[in-house]
């Protein structure tokens, strides 16, 4: 039987455009800047100076400031999605485990120099508007977060949606920590407090009669 040689356009990819390659350049030196400094206090001209291109090049891939913190926020969100499944991928699906490498993964990010907090809440901060294009970023992504702490905390019998609530919590408050306090004691604080999230939380599922679930709309 013969097989065909030819290759599937389809699976081929393709080379970055230069213009996606200047795009990316333009986000790369603004999430540093943006990062370090904060949103507002960073202008599109050093901006510009950092990513060594011209106004014009800058503002025809971002006719605003905000579009290119809208970019940054989505940019980061999408690396934070990707580190979250992919621990749940190491972990098999075993939540404890899941829980540990994410734990230990916000840790290792406090203790980086620069490390200056987590950025979505940075961002909210600086941007009271919750209709604000930024805003809506930064909220679509809690939402995300939430909905996968809420898929893994059902995948072990628990269909309350405040547990995850209560771990996006610990989240938000080791990321704060870690800035504002002990970086290297960050990972062990949050795992210790998810587990006993979780624990309890079980513990309440187990004890429910049959036929008593709470109600979750």
């Amino acid at each position: 039987m013969s097989t065909s040689t030819a290759a599937d356009p389809a699976a081929i990819p393709t080379a970055p455009t230069r213009g996606a390659l200047t795009r990316e350049r333009i986000v790369e030196a603004a999430a540093d800047l943006f990062y370090a400094s904060g949103l507002r206090a960073v202008s599109a001209d050093k901006i510009i100076e950092r990513a060594g291109i011209t106004k014009v090049t800058f503002y025809r891939h971002f006719p605003t400031k905000d579009d290119l913190i809208v970019a940054y926020l989505e940019r980061r969100a999408a690396w934070e999605r990707d580190a979250i499944l992919g621990a749940s991928d190491a972990a098999h699906g075993n939540v404890d485990e899941t829980i540990r490498l994410v734990s230990e993964g916000i840790g290792q990010e406090a203790c980086t120099p620069g490390f200056r907090g987590c950025p979505f809440i940075n961002a909210a901060a600086e941007y009271a508007d919750a209709d604000h294009p930024v805003r809506t970023v930064v909220d679509d992504h809690r939402v995300w977060f939430r909905s996968m702490l809420e898929k893994l905390t059902a995948s072990i019998g628990i269909d309350d949606p405040t547990v995850a609530e209560e771990l996006m919590m610990l989240r938000d408050g080791a990321m704060v920590s870690g800035y504002l306090g002990n970086a290297e004691k960050v990972s062990a604080a949050l795992l210790s407090a998810s587990r006993a999230v979780i624990s309890s939380s079980r513990e309440a599922a187990e004890r429910r009669e049959p036929g008593d679930e709470r109600r979750v709309d």
